[in-house]
């Protein structure tokens, strides 16, 4: 027997590749994986892969990238259930051997039937137990070329019950539950089998996952029982839902995760956004990575679906852009802007962290950023409509004075405020009528931080000639 209240911690995230991970799937993920970062356990990655038409390498690659990018990755595997399938018929043999599962030669139009019938009386439709073997029981004639399933042979009499760390105390009555098939008629195991000889295997003590399982894990315990071994610890997770409060998949329109990291979204943002799907500490909203870890365990869950809600999640990743050190995120930056054009060694003059910092406040993605740090190395070409806004005949005088200014002041803030101040007195100008010209002649937008500082990053000679550009 498994004392898991001692053991080592180890948490496993299962998923099938039959489509790209969302950030609902990884939010599943998160939470195992917190628990065994917690409690100094471990994490295991096992593909269940056994859906072999719609499972998909493209899919296994998602995963395994979605994870290197959060941060996530396993102490063991990734485990694939179809290298394990020889593994899985030694325990059905065992099982058989034992009497646990039995041939069952019922055909699937027999069984329809037997729904159709069950559903007329007003009853519960399941397997009606023809085939279980019983003292004293006549089973039917084996009919011939006939290849049966394998049923487990589940308790008639009492409860499963679990003290689920989400939900609470779950009973189940076994004579609710059918005799689940556990192997199909070419004897390939069936998905609630693999689970548990995995877990077993794999010395699983805590399954964390979404509650569409709850159903699943009163024959799950049933099977580790009848191998003799302790089941783990149960958390079933509420649904996350989409925008629409719908339950989030990718048939409603469900990003995978890895499409948010090329969106520019920050791994440790997305690690805050998600644990808060589910999970609380206190009023805390904005944490680190650390802080998470260092909090979490499975006593805060929350019992209710949370709903996803992508303006938030741009807000929390604004603040961890605020917060994220700014040769750090230039590294971020640089990397998008050689994917737009720019040349690496255009980026090696030391300017991007100093825009980074000038600029992060007002973005809430790392694309966001690397839009406004591409008007310093890239091109400028700014709209009609504000050229027509704000650069105006009027203007004009006070931008040729200003660029003889800048052409032979010392090019540091103090000195390209001085030339502004010089010129707006000259020409009776308030700042914003000669500012936002400017910019939108050097940058492409009547808005910036302070002009100055824009400037001085834009460097002298791109400058002069793009204030020639009017």
């Amino acid at each position: 027997m498994t004392d898991n209240t001692s053991a080592r911690v180890r948490t496993r995230f299962a998923p099938s590749p039959t489509g790209f991970i969302h950030l609902g799937n990884i939010r599943s993920a998160l939470y195992p994986w917190a628990f065994a970062r917690a409690t100094g356990g471990d994490f295991i990655l096992r593909i269940e892969d056994t859906d072999v038409e719609r499972s998909s390498q493209a899919a296994v690659d998602v995963i395994l990238e979605g994870m290197q990018w959060l941060g996530m990755q396993p102490d063991e595997g990734p485990f694939y259930q179809m290298q394990r399938m020889d593994r899985y018929k030694a325990v059905l043999a065992q099982m058989q051997e034992k009497g646990q599962v039995y041939p069952c030669y019922m055909s699937v139009a027999e069984l329809d039937a037997l729904r159709e019938r069950q559903m007329a009386a007003k009853e519960k439709p399941r397997y009606d137990g023809t085939w279980r073997p019983e003292e004293g029981k006549t089973l039917p004639p084996v009919p011939e070329g006939v290849q049966p399933v394998l049923r487990f042979r589940n308790p008639k009499d009492g409860v499963v019950a679990w003290d689920d760390k989400v939900k609470g105390r779950i009973e189940i009555r076994n004579d609710e539950l059918d005799d689940l098939v556990i192997a199909r008629p070419d004897g390939t195991p069936t998905y609630n089998f693999c689970v548990v000889v995995d877990d077993i295997d794999m010395a699983i003590t805590h399954v964390i996952r979404g509650d569409d399982h709850v159903n699943n894990t009163p024959r799950q315990i049933n099977i580790f029982r009848a191998l003799g071994v302790e089941p783990p610890v149960y958390a079933h997770l509420p649904t996350v839902l989409n925008e629409q409060g719908e339950k989030m998949s990718k048939r409603n329109g469900a990003k995978p995760v890895t499409q948010y990291r090329d969106e520019g979204y920050l791994p440790e943002a997305m690690i805050n956004y998600l644990a808060r799907l589910g999970w609380s500490h206190g009023d805390d909203e904005i944490f680190s990575r650390e802080q998470f870890l260092q909090w979490f365990n499975l006593d805060h869950l929350g019992r209710s679906a949370a709903q996803f809600d992508e303006a938030k999640l741009r807000w929390v990743n604004a603040q961890h852009i605020k917060l994220m050190a700014d040769d750090a995120l230039a590294a971020l930056v640089a990397e998008q802007l050689v994917q737009r054009g720019v040349e690496r060694a255009a980026l090696e003059d030391g300017r991007l962290t100093r825009i980074c910092g000038l600029f992060k406040d007002r973005c809430d993605t790392t694309v966001a950023l690397a839009d406004w740090a591409y008007v310093f190395y890239g091109d400028v070409q700014p709209q009609a409509a504000e050229l027509a806004q704000h650069v105006t005949p009027a203007v004009a005088p006070a931008l040729g004075a200003l660029s003889e200014a800048l052409a032979s002041c010392a090019w540091d803030k103090a000195s390209i405020s001085a030339a502004f101040k010089t010129v707006l007195a000259a020409h009776s100008l308030k700042m914003p009528q000669l500012a936002m010209p400017v910019r939108v002649l050097t940058v492409g937008t009547a808005h910036t931080p302070s002009v100055d500082a824009v400037l001085e990053l834009v460097g002298r000679e791109k400058v002069l000639s793009r204030l020639q550009n009017r």
